[in-house]
C-alpha cells in the first residue's frame, strides 16, 4: 500500500494543470451566469448600463442636471448612446409627464429644416398647402433633443440661439412671434470647438449650448462595460428569437475585450444579434470580423490621440485642472485621475 500511494503522487501532479484550467473555466461560467442574473435584477434606466467609472460618473451628472432646466450638450462618438443619455435626463426631469421631442438635424433636408423646427404658415412656400406646427411648438412644456446639432446650417443657428435666449420664434411665413417653454438637450459627434475655429459653427451658440457638457467615452475606453452590455442585449433579444443563453464563451470574452469597437455600443449589439442567429446552444460564441482592428494594434495611436486631446483642453483652460470649467470637469474625470493620466502620458506644464 505505501508503494501504491507513492506511485499515485506523480500522476496527480501531471494532471494538475488540466484540472486548474477546468476549474478556471467553470469559475468563468459561474461569473457569467451571476452577471446575467445581476443585470436581470438591475434597476438602472434602460441602456444606461455599465460598471466602469465613466458610466458611474455619467449617471451622477444626469442626476445633478435632470431636475434643472439647464441646456445640456452630450458629446461622443457615433454609437455611444447619446440619445439614451438625453432620455435619461428627460425621464428624471419635472417635464417627464410629456413626451420628449427628437430631431435629427443631419437627416433633415436643408430646405425643410426651418419648417421642421419652427413650423410654417399656409402658403409660406410652394407646396405648403396647410399650416404646420414645428418641433419647438410641439415640445412646449417638454424637452427637445437636437441630435447631430453640428450639422445645423449657419442661418438657422441664429434662430436657434434666439429660442435659447428669449424662448421665442416665428413660424416660416409669419411675422408673429410665438413663446415656448422648452428644455434643450443637444448632441454631436463633431468637435464643435474646432468647428467654431473653422467658422462652421457659431461661437455664441456653442457656449449657449455647452452650459452643462456630458462626454460619453467610446466603448474601447470602458472595457468593464462590455459584458454588462452584452448580457443586456442577450436578455432583450432572447425572447424574440426563442433562444436561451446561459453563458458567453471564454474565447468570445477575450475577443470582445481586445476589439477596438469603432461602432461602439451599436456595433456590440449587432455582433451579439448575429451570434444568436448563427450559433445554437446555451453558450454564446461571438465572432469578431477577421478584418477588424484590435485595440492592442491601435494602442499607441490612441495614447497619442489621448495625449494631444488632454493637452488641448489644458491649454484652453490655462492649465487649470480643478474647479468649475477646469480641465478635469471638461474631460469628465476626477482631478486625481487626470493627474495620473498626465503622469502616464508624460504631460508636464510648460515653464
Amino acid at each position: 500500500m505505501p508503494c501504491s500511494s507513492s506511485m499515485s503522487l506523480p500522476k496527480f501532479h501531471r494532471w494538475e494543470p488540466n484540472h486548474e484550467i477546468k476549474r478556471l473555466k467553470n469559475q468563468l461560467e459561474k461569473e457569467n451566469i451571476l452577471l446575467r442574473q445581476a443585470i436581470e435584477n438591475e434597476e438602472q434606466p434602460k441602456a444606461i448600463i455599465g460598471e466602469s467609472g465613466a458610466i458611474t460618473h455619467i449617471l451622477e451628472l444626469i442626476g445633478k442636471v435632470a431636475p434643472t432646466d439647464s441646456t445640456v450638450l452630450v458629446t461622443g462618438e457615433t454609437g455611444t448612446g447619446k440619445e439614451l443619455v438625453a432620455r435619461a435626463i428627460h425621464d428624471q426631469s419635472r417635464r417627464r409627464s410629456r413626451k420628449m421631442v427628437t430631431v435629427n438635424c443631419a437627416t433633415l433636408p436643408s430646405s425643410l429644416v426651418e419648417a421642421e423646427l419652427f413650423g410654417r404658415e399656409k402658403g409660406a412656400y410652394t407646396g405648403a398647402m396647410t399650416r404646420q406646427s414645428g418641433r419647438f411648438e410641439i415640445a412646449d412644456g417638454s424637452t427637445i433633443f437636437l441630435d447631430e446639432i453640428g450639422e445645423l446650417p449657419l442661418d438657422l443657428q441664429v434662430k436657434l440661439l434666439r429660442v435659447l435666449q428669449e424662448n421665442q420664434f416665428e413660424r416660416l411665413g409669419s411675422a408673429e412671434s410665438m413663446e415656448v417653454d422648452v428644455r434643450v438637450i443637444a448632441a454631436t459627434n463633431r468637435n464643435l470647438h474646432l468647428a467654431v475655429e473653422n467658422n462652421q459653427f457659431r461661437e455664441d451658440l456653442y457656449y449657449r449650448l455647452n452650459v452643462f457638457p456630458i462626454k460619453i467615452p467610446p466603448l474601447r475606453e470602458r472595457l468593464a462595460d462590455i459584458l454588462p452590455l452584452a448580457w443586456r442585449f442577450i436578455r432583450e433579444l432572447a425572447p424574440k428569437m426563442g433562444r436561451r443563453i446561459d453563458t458567453i464563451t471564454e474565447s468570445s470574452i477575450e475577443a470582445m475585450q481586445a476589439h477596438d469597437w469603432p461602432g461602439n455600443v451599436r456595433e456590440l449589439k449587432k455582433l451579439i444579434e448575429l451570434a444568436m442567429i448563427v450559433h445554437t446552444g446555451t453558450a454564446l460564441n461571438v465572432e469578431i470580423p477577421a478584418h477588424a482592428v484590435t485595440a492592442a494594434s491601435k494602442h499607441l495611436k490612441l495614447q497619442e490621440y489621448e495625449r494631444n486631446y488632454i493637452l488641448d483642453i489644458l491649454h484652453r483652460t490655462g492649465w487649470r485642472i480643478r474647479g468649475n470649467s477646469g480641465a478635469a470637469e471638461i474631460l469628465g474625470l476626477k482631478p486625481t485621475t487626470l493627474y495620473s493620466r498626465m503622469k502616464k502620458l508624460n504631460i508636464k506644464r510648460p515653464q
